[in-house]
């Protein structure tokens, strides 16, 4: 038996559990595998939406075949010690992607995506471990995106479009276009604002809103 688990019960994790089962039934039928909900310190095993959840320990403990993880929090901090958690326990990283995701040439895309409905990859683009491209973003041409970076639903992020690690941009926001010279860098830990316009480059750690966006405040990493 191959056990794969989504760590995260909530409405993402709700969101992501059927585009993995989706994915998982085309890859092994309908028998040989189960999918699970995994979360943290959770007392009493229960069922939402047809499938078990239990804790993080009885998900490390079980006697599997093969066991396999993804992330569905949006929290990076969490994202990334629960990662490095199940690393150093054993467990492989899975991706998740739904069937009507469109991925063109020579993408490099890191462990533990995901990529939900109605979502776009172009060309050439570099992303990191644990990336979230939620419904109807798009990442275009040239893009390099780091570790743990999160897209809430329709994200547009233009071509040469440089985006540090654990960066999380709001829905609707529109990343401008960048140059070869002088890409627009989104940085380390900042947070572009929902429905936010970004036409030039946002310091790390800092939240940016409005159209164009400008800084709101500068947070502590």
């Amino acid at each position: 038996m191959v056990l794969h688990g989504i760590f995260g019960a909530g409405g993402f994790g709700r969101e992501v559990m059927p585009v993995a089962r989706e994915m998982l039934a085309m890859a092994y039928g309908t028998r040989g595998y189960e999918l699970v909900f995994v979360v943290e310190n959770v007392k009493k095993e229960t069922i939402i939406n047809g499938h078990r959840v239990i804790s993080d320990m009885d998900f490390l403990s079980w006697v599997a075949d093969t066991k396999y993880f993804n992330i569905a929090i949006a929290d990076y901090k969490n994202r990334e010690r629960i990662a490095n958690k199940l690393v150093a326990g054993g467990v492989t990283p899975f991706s998740i992607s739904a069937g009507n995701v469109i991925k063109l040439d020579e993408n490099e895309i890191g462990e533990g995506s995901i990529f939900c409905p109605f979502t776009t990859v172009t060309s050439n683009t570099k992303i990191g471990r644990f990336f979230h491209c939620n419904i109807y973003s798009y990442v275009a041409h040239d893009c390099v995106i780091g570790d743990f970076v999160t897209f809430a639903p329709s994200v547009h992020c233009n071509g040469k479009v440089v985006i540090e690690d654990n960066a999380y941009i709001g829905t609707g926001a529109v990343i401008k276009q960048g140059t070869v010279d002088k890409p627009i860098v989104i940085g380390k830990g900042a947070i572009v604002g929902m429905g936010a316009v970004v036409t030039k480059s946002v310091d790390p750690f800092t939240t940016v809103v409005g159209n164009p966006a400008a800084p709101l405040k500068r947070r502590i990493a």
